[in-house]
């Protein structure tokens, strides 16, 4: 009864705003949450950006169905799920994860959604619920479920917090700093051994 739940970009695959922001040559758009942990702020600043140059849904998934996993992404996944119930919680959108959902093997994907016109601009954004990786290890720990949590950001902190344990996958010095009580990894085998160490003890 053990689930590891992940975040998404910045742990098994990169991070897309940075990727679509220098392959449009556009660098307003690398700002992420490891630089606002305002989410709502950051979100409204995106799109204005998109809206100003023009860019819609299109532009973004076709920059996305070039990138792939981080290398090694895909590996530890599969030898994580042998022995654990994963869950990747993530605060991207399923319009933006599909295409690399499919190059890690289809895990299951708890994350948001984008509204956009019939032009294909970006015109909103849906939250499917406030602090939705913090109140989704809530829901499992309820369920009698042992959980385990890793990510790299402002945005993951809370989830891991409220998980039996939680671990930062390579995150930023300011990060690390203001919250010391994380162990820190830096690649998949030390995050795999600091995931069945936080199980034994939690056992």
């Amino acid at each position: 009864m053990q689930i590891v739940c992940l975040d998404l970009e910045g742990v098994l695959v990169p991070e897309i705003w940075i990727e679509f922001a220098e392959r449009t040559g556009i660098p307003e758009l690398k700002r992420t949450t490891r630089d606002e942990p305002d989410y709502d702020k950051l979100m409204t600043y995106r799109l204005n950006i998109l809206r100003e140059k023009k860019l819609g849904l299109p532009d973004i998934q076709k920059v996305i169905a070039e990138m792939g996993p981080m290398q090694g992404a895909r590996a530890f996944l599969d030898q994580l799920r042998e022995d654990y119930q994963v869950i990747i919680l993530s605060d991207t959108f399923y319009e933006f994860a599909h295409p690399l959902m499919r190059q890690l093997g289809w895990p299951t994907l708890f994350c948001h959604s984008l509204e956009a016109d019939a032009d294909g601009m970006l015109v909103n954004y849906h939250l499917r619920m406030p602090n939705q990786k913090q109140e989704a290890v809530k829901r499992f720990k309820e369920l009698n479920f042992t959980i385990v949590a890793a990510g790299d950001s402002y945005n993951d902190t809370a989830m891991l917090g409220e998980a039996h344990g939680g671990i930062l996958f390579h995150p930023p010095e300011n990060v690390i700093r203001e919250f010391p009580q994380f162990p820190v990894v830096r690649d998949y085998d030390a995050l795999r051994a600091e995931i069945d160490k936080a199980f034994a003890k939690a056992a």
